[in-house]
């Protein structure tokens, strides 16, 4: 990926983007489409135990592993979080997603709150964003119509969902997934508008020019 560089800034590590939200609230959509179309952001590929859905690839939409593997990982302390959702382990790479921050790449994921959670507490000067459904009534129907769960599975990721809605004052932003276009806008004015931020002007760029 090639780095344009913008000299009025300080010379600094990636900035780090978390995505969460309920299961059904689009919020894997988004950051596929996001780090798609933003230039020098890169997605962070998470480990997995579940298996892969209809058109999901390994090491492009997830890492997949076994239990035995996920645990060993574990105890290894290679995980920056990992949480257990709906039965499977999901993680990101301490070493992977080191290597990019500090290139001075910019970060996105799509992990759980529980793990968002955990990251906080290691990367507070994250940038964390909160995926809503319009309505529970429309996050239901959304799970429905992706056919992944059996109506039981869709009951309990509704009551899980539930729960997890009230997490969303721990985020720095809330966007509401009404429309795929609305909100692909609003979480690219998010990702602009950090990288221009006041804290990443250089002052002796400032002071030198001006």
């Amino acid at each position: 990926m090639k780095i344009k560089i913008k000299r009025h800034l300080k010379k600094s590590k990636g900035i780090l983007f978390i995505v969460s939200g309920p299961s059904g609230a689009g919020k894997t959509t988004l950051y596929k489409e996001v780090a798609s179309t933003l230039p020098n952001l890169k997605p962070s590929v998470s480990f997995t135990t579940r298996l892969p859905r209809p058109g999901e690839v390994h090491n492009r939409d997830y890492t997949f592993t076994s239990r035995d593997e996920f645990r060993a990982m574990i105890d290894k302390g290679e995980f920056v979080e990992w949480a257990e959702i709906h039965g499977e382990l999901y993680g990101t790479s301490k070493k992977s997603l080191g290597e990019i921050v500090d290139s001075g790449v910019d970060v996105i994921l799509d992990i759980d709150i529980q793990g968002a959670m955990q990251l906080k507490e290691k990367y507070k000067e994250g940038v964390y964003i909160f995926v809503l459904p319009p309505s529970m009534e429309i996050l239901k129907e959304r799970l429905e119509k992706r056919m992944a769960d059996s109506k039981d599975k869709i009951e309990k990721r509704l009551a899980v969902a539930a729960e997890e809605i009230k997490k969303y004052r721990e985020y720095d932003y809330v966007i509401v997934n009404n429309s795929l276009e609305g909100a692909l806008r609003e979480l690219k004015a998010v990702i602009i508008s950090h990288r221009v931020s006041v804290k990443r002007v250089d002052p002796e760029w400032i002071e030198k020019n001006f």
